[in-house]
């Protein structure tokens, strides 16, 4: 593993043989063999308003092999008062990248985005001044959906932008505490501290490499409540994901819900009989039923919803019958 750090930052805040001084935020982006997309990202991050609060840049190269470790090595896509730290996390999968950059932050508050997004320039500044007025465990914000790659087809309704990471608990802020109400991966923000409390991001789950998994979020944001943590819903403090074609096919969106019933079995499943619950067959039979009778009645277009549906609960039995127990 290496360290690599870069620092663009006023007088006092450079070391010459002192200590320097915590920062209060760090900005954690963990990146995988996403470099063209990470080009992008990083010239988003060049156009951040700075917030008064000092802060550094903290990118997890999570086993990249494709010259993301050269690019983010280099210099020239810095910015005057930028200061930037580079670690790079040899354990594959974004929650171990992410408990990595929860391992060496120095910021008081650790603010999470994914390498395939543009914040809004006072990104920044929203979180900062949420955290100075509410002091919460944690913190999430809107996360929009960008088009750069090609028209949004026309089965891709809006109930499905959440599944792309389009999230928008509405314009007020205020505390979240339901579980229908939970912040994403993609932006969010975490009192360092609260780690110890909660324990760290659940390694079994989450994207690794080419398996998008998944599931992470949801588990963080429900030992956060149970816990009794402060969770601040900040609107302003926005992010743009942007989307690329390889994810607009209905096949993605399939793999999903396939990949999240197998992990939801396997856990909820232990280590007891391999026999799926008989429950479980007239439900899948109904799933069946209701998404052909959908796609018959109107269309392909408006059925995947239903079909997402009939993966989730073929992933469960199967993840049931023949995952091993974590």
């Amino acid at each position: 593993m290496y360290e690599m750090t870069s620092t663009y930052a006023p007088e006092e805040a450079v070391s010459h043989g002192r200590t320097q001084p915590t920062t209060s935020l760090t900005v954690a982006l963990c990146t995988h063999n996403r470099k063209e997309r990470l080009k992008q990202t990083l010239r988003g991050l060049a156009q951040l308003d700075h917030p008064k609060s000092p802060w550094e840049l903290l990118i997890v190269d999570n086993a990249s092999t494709d010259g993301t470790s050269e690019l983010v090595a280099a210099t020239d896509w810095h910015v005057p008062n930028m200061t930037v730290r580079i670690v790079r996390e040899e354990r594959l999968g974004l929650s171990n990248a992410r408990n990595r950059a929860i391992q060496d932050a120095t910021g008081e508050y650790i603010v999470f985005m994914d390498d395939d997004e543009t914040p809004d320039p006072r990104w920044l500044i929203a979180y900062e001044q949420a955290i100075l007025a509410e002091h919460p465990d944690a913190l999430g914000g809107r996360i929009e959906v960008m088009f750069v790659d090609g028209k949004r087809p026309e089965w891709l309704q809006d109930e499905l932008l959440g599944f792309l990471g389009r999230l928008n608990h509405g314009g007020t802020a205020r505390r979240l505490g339901e579980p229908g109400t939970p912040i994403f991966g993609g932006n969010f923000a975490f009192r360092r501290g609260v780690f110890g409390r909660i324990g760290p991001f659940d390694t079994a789950l989450g994207r690794k490499g080419a398996a998008n998994i998944g599931g992470e979020d949801t588990d963080i944001y429900r030992r956060l409540i149970d816990t009794g943590c402060m969770v601040w819903w900040v609107p302003d403090a926005v992010i743009y994901h942007r989307i690329q074609a390889t994810k607009v096919r209905r096949s993605y969106f399939l793999e999903l819900h396939f990949r999240q019933g197998r992990t939801e079995a396997t856990l909820r499943r232990g280590r007891d009989s391999r026999k799926p619950p008989a429950y479980l067959f007239p439900q899948l039979w109904r799933a069946i039923k209701a998404a052909l009778s959908l796609r018959v009645a109107k269309g392909s277009h408006l059925s995947l919803r239903k079909e997402m549906n009939v993966a989730y609960f073929v992933g469960y039995i199967l993840g049931w019958a023949f995952e091993s127990p974590r």
